[in-house]
């Protein structure tokens, strides 16, 4: 009931208490989240600077800006086919056997990746391309997996503080894995490559040896009846599908993380030290936002704040455009981080906190597409509008996009703007074929 408190919330008040990491299976799964996370950043700056690099070799900075949108292109189409593949299967399956699966392959990528330069650049291509294809697959069930896993090793009493440790966590990670991965990159992509596979080694040991509650299997209803489900619910449940298409058009329109390679080295003249500080950026004003909700979560006119952020993203992200001075990029990048983190941890906490336990799965793949859809393909949208209006030219569209779309939400979404508080988001029924966001029977 709204303006009711529940009492599985904690107080308004949190501190960043260690106690969360009383739970053995919490702890390994936080270690192994933020090795993945790492491994990821630093893999992403090698892979970024060296399809780049080769690309320039025989071609116009517009034509290898669009090279990199490729590189998301190839991520994001296996998500797009096996994320609800891959969120059923988080419901059916052991989610801790599907991450440690997961993480192995991720291991044989990075092994590849750092074979690659050893071969010629049309060669160096094709095996980066191919990794980013299988990391794309894996990509398509560890998130689901992931998701669904954390409310079954954390009481729920406890599941905001692990949301504000996991975004904490990976706030960290992206500050620490751009900035290691451009220095490696000094003695060759290799060395980063090999690096992060001993991430992701540790990362699939940390999770196989995690005390996870045995999996509580679905019974009675076909994988594709499933899926249907999970869209079904994201569809009718408006303040969740207001949250997750926020994060889809504006990162899709918005996003310049596959640019940087090209504002580092022919808009600001930096180095490789300079794109790992470019990609580190947002980290950093993620983490000190993070660290501010982990001691003072957001309790109030919540959908305003989600809302209001993204507006806060699109005018940052004009400033980086129209930058020429490497201080100032980095700084209109760290708002673009904060504003974003507050965006992530309010959409984060409603899917939790409103999903039913047996569809976390479902509903974490469908999240995913969203997600992937806006990162993957916004940097395949980013190379492409690159390729016709130049690497500035495709930012300030960007920007436009996100302040356009914030302004939208607040009259596409009227309950997403007015939803005050997260304990008034409670866990929601699957609403029956036919049936509105408030049970009753649809107009014909």
């Amino acid at each position: 009931m709204p303006g009711t408190a529940n009492p599985l919330i904690p107080p308004a008040v949190l501190t960043p208490s260690l106690d969360i990491f009383r739970h053995q299976p919490y702890r390994h799964y936080w270690a192994m989240r933020q090795s993945i996370s790492a491994a990821r950043q630093m893999q992403a700056v090698a892979i970024g600077w060296q399809v780049y690099d080769v690309a320039r070799e025989t071609r116009s900075i517009e034509e290898s800006a669009l090279m990199l949108g490729f590189v998301g292109l190839a991520q994001f189409a296996p998500v797009f086919l096996l994320s609800l593949v891959g969120g059923q299967a988080a419901d059916r399956l052991d989610r801790r056997l599907i991450l440690i699966v997961t993480n192995v392959v991720r291991v044989i990528c990075a092994l590849a990746l750092a074979a690659s330069p050893f071969f010629s650049g049309p060669v160096q291509l094709w095996i980066v391309f191919t990794a980013a294809i299988v990391l794309g697959c894996m990509h398509a069930f560890s998130p689901a997996a992931a998701s669904a896993l954390l409310p079954r090793i954390v009481p729920r009493a406890d599941l905001r503080q692990a949301i504000a440790w996991n975004s904490l966590g990976f706030q960290g990670a992206a500050i620490g894995g751009p900035a290691l991965g451009g220095l490696l990159y000094i003695a060759g992509p290799e060395a980063v490559y090999l690096t992060s596979a001993a991430l992701l080694v540790f990362a699939t040991l940390a999770i196989a040896t995690a005390r996870t509650p045995a999996h509580e299997k679905v019974h009675g209803q076909s994988g594709w009846r499933m899926a249907i489900e999970g869209l079904r619910y994201v569809r009718h449940n408006k303040v969740v599908l207001g949250a997750i298409s926020l994060d889809l058009v504006v990162v899709l329109f918005g996003g310049v993380t596959a640019l940087l390679p090209v504002f580092a080295r022919d808009v600001l003249h930096t180095d490789t030290v300079g794109l790992g500080l470019l990609r580190t950026a947002p980290a950093v004003g993620a983490a000190i936002i993070a660290f501010m909700l982990a001691t003072r979560p957001l309790t109030r006119r919540i959908g305003a704040w989600m809302l209001g952020a993204i507006a806060v993203y699109g005018v940052a992200m004009l400033g980086f455009a129209l930058s020429k001075i490497l201080l100032l990029s980095l700084i209109a990048l760290a708002v673009t981080g904060a504003a974003d983190m507050i965006s992530v941890f309010i959409r984060q906490s409603i899917i939790q906190l409103a999903t039913p336990t047996a569809m976390r799965g479902r509903v974490s793949s469908v999240e995913f597409i969203f997600i992937s859809a806006s990162n993957e393909l916004g940097e395949f949208e980013s190379g492409v509008a690159a390729r016709f209006l130049g690497p500035v030219g495709a930012v300030l569209l960007g920007g436009v996009m996100a302040l356009v779309t914030a302004a939208a939400w607040f009259r596409l979404f009227p309950q997403l703007a007015r939803t005050d508080a997260l304990d008034e988001v409670e866990e929601e029924a699957v609403p029956a074929p036919g049936a509105d966001n408030q049970g009753r029977a649809a107009a014909p």
